[in-house]
C-alpha cells in the first residue's frame, strides 16, 4: 500500500465520511408521523443525569419540545421543568411519575428513554405500541432477548427507535470509519476497544425506606421484588445485575459498538472473559477489571474489549477508545480525535474536533420526518448492546461460551442460556408475542 500523507488523509476522510452517513440512514422507509411546520412534541422518561441532559438538549433545538418529563422521583421534576420551560421560551412541560399517561396523549410525538437499563426495552415497546417513536439510551435492553423484542416492536410499529450512541452520528467518527472501511490500513483483522477509567467506591450501606416523594415499586418495574437499599438507587444501579449491565454495557458500549462498526461484525461465534472485582471493596455486584475476546471466524476477525476501573490515566491518548488494526497500519479513535500510524511507525495525521450530542439528536429528529432510518437503528444498537451482554454472561458463568447469531442462543450450555432473559414482575412483563 502507498504511502497516505497528510492532506490526502483529511481530504479522502471528509468525502467518504459524507457517503457513509447517508449509507446508514438511507435503509427501510417509515411513514412520517409528525406535522412537518410544527415541532415534535417529545416525553423524556428519566430526568436525572443523562436524562437531564437530553431533555435540555431537545429543548435547545428548534424543532423539538419538550411537553412531559416523566421520573418516579417527584423532586426532580419540578426545577427541570422551570428550566426546559426557560430554553424553550413555552410553558412547563407537563411532570408525571408514570410514563403510560404521557404514552396515552396522542399529542406526543416520541418517547426519550434515559432509565436504569431494566425499564429501557419495556419503556421502547410500550412506546412502539402507542405508536411513538423512541430514542433510548444504551445499552438497549437490560438481556439478550428483550433487545430482540425491541427490535421487533419497532418494526412491527414502523416506528423510528434510535440508540443514545452517540458516535454513529459524530463527524469525525465516520471519517474515521470511513478511512478504515476504505481499506487505507490494509486488512483489517483485529479492533481493540477499551474503557479506561476511575471510578468512585460507592461504600456498603444497610437497607431502608425510599426517599420521600419516589415510588419505589415503578422504579423497580421490570426488576425483581426487592426491599429499597440506597446502594441501588439512582447513579449506582448500574453496578448492579438487576438493573443494570455494569460499565461494559454502560460506557463500554460505546466502544464495542464502533469497534463492530469498523470491523463490519454481527455476532461473534465465541466469546470468552476474564473478569474480577479486584479495587473496590463495597456493594457493588458487577466487575470493576474485565477482559473479553470476541471471535469471528468466518470473517477472520477478532475483537478485544478492555475494561480497568481503577485507572487514574487514559490509555493511547484516550479514556475511552478503540483502535482498528490492519496490515498497513492503525487507526486510534476517542471521543476528542482520531490518528493514524502507517507501517514503519510512522504518524500520518491527527484530527481533534469538538464532540457534541447535537448530530445525534438532529439525526431523530429528521428520521422522524422523513421516515428514514437513524444512524444508530434498534437493530444496530441490539446487536453492539448484544456484545456487553455476551461479555458479562462469560464473566458470570466463568468460561467461554459459544453463540449462534441466527437464533440468538448459547447452544450447549443450560447455565450460560439462563441469562439470556430473565423472569418479569406481574405488570412490568415484556410481552413473549408483539402485536
Amino acid at each position: 500500500m502507498s504511502t497516505v500523507d497528510r492532506r490526502e488523509f483529511l481530504q479522502e476522510s471528509v468525502q467518504t465520511a459524507g457517503a457513509v452517513a447517508a449509507g446508514f440512514s438511507f435503509l427501510d422507509a417509515t411513514p412520517a408521523q409528525a406535522d412537518p411546520s410544527e415541532p415534535l412534541r417529545l416525553a423524556v422518561m428519566g430526568i436525572r443525569g443523562r436524562g437531564k441532559g437530553l431533555a435540555l438538549g431537545f429543548a435547545g433545538m428548534k424543532d423539538a419540545r419538550v411537553t412531559y418529563l416523566v421520573d418516579v422521583d417527584e423532586s426532580l421534576l419540578g426545577p427541570l421543568a422551570k428550566q426546559v420551560a426557560e430554553r424553550q421560551k413555552t410553558a412547563a412541560p407537563r411532570t408525571v411519575k408514570d410514563v403510560r399517561t404521557a404514552l396515552e396523549d396522542r399529542k406526543v410525538d416520541a418517547l426519550v428513554i434515559a432509565t436504569p437499563d431494566h425499564w429501557h426495552a419495556l419503556g421502547t415497546i410500550w412506546g412502539c405500541q402507542h405508536g411513538k417513536h423512541v430514542y433510548v439510551e444504551k445499552p438497549a435492553s437490560h438481556n439478550i432477548w428483550e433487545g430482540r423484542k425491541m427490535v421487533e416492536a419497532a418494526r412491527q410499529a414502523r416506528r423510528v427507535v434510535q440508540l443514545g450512541t452517540q458516535s454513529r452520528s459524530a463527524l469525525h467518527y465516520l471519517e474515521a470509519i470511513a478511512f478504515v472501511h476504505g481499506g487505507k490500513i490494509g486488512k483489517v483483522h483485529m479492533a481493540k476497544a477499551w474503557n479506561s477509567q476511575l471510578r468512585r467506591n460507592i461504600g456498603k450501606k444497610p437497607e431502608g425506606k425510599p426517599p420521600a416523594g419516589v415510588d419505589y415499586n415503578l422504579w423497580l418495574g421490570p426488576a425483581p421484588e426487592r426491599p429499597f437499599h440506597p446502594s441501588r438507587f439512582h447513579s449506582s444501579w448500574r453496578w448492579f445485575w438487576d438493573y443494570g449491565c455494569g460499565d461494559i454495557g454502560n460506557d463500554g458500549v460505546h466502544d464495542l459498538d464502533i469497534a463492530r462498526w469498523g470491523l463490519q461484525v454481527d455476532f461473534p461465534s465465541r466469546v470468552t472473559c476474564s473478569a474480577s472485582k479486584l479495587f473496590f471493596d463495597d456493594d457493588q455486584e458487577t466487575p470493576d477489571t474485565q477482559y473479553v475476546t470476541y471471535e469471528y471466524p468466518d470473517a477472520r476477525k477478532v475483537l478485544v474489549y478492555e475494561q480497568r476501573l481503577w485507572s487514574p490515566y487514559h490509555q493511547e491518548g484516550y479514556e475511552n477508545g478503540v483502535a482498528f488494526y490492519g496490515t498497513e497500519g492503525y487507526v486510534l479513535i476517542g471521543r476528542t480525535g482520531w490518528s493514524v500510524m502507517m507501517r514503519g511507525n510512522k504518524p500520518v495525521a491527527k484530527n481533534s474536533p469538538r464532540f457534541s450530542d447535537d448530530p445525534h439528536r438532529q439525526n431523530f429528529l429528521d428520521c422522524i420526518r422523513s421516515g428514514k432510518r437513524p444512524n444508530a437503528d434498534i437493530e444496530e444498537g441490539h446487536r453492539s448492546s448484544l456484545h456487553a451482554h455476551l461479555g458479562n454472561i462469560a464473566a458470570r458463568v466463568g468460561r467461554s461460551i459459544p453463540f449462534e447469531g441466527k437464533t440468538e442462543t448459547i447452544p450447549g450450555d443450560e447455565e450460560a442460556s439462563k441469562l439470556l432473559r430473565r423472569t418479569y414482575r406481574k405488570g412490568f412483563e415484556v410481552p413473549e408475542k408483539l402485536g
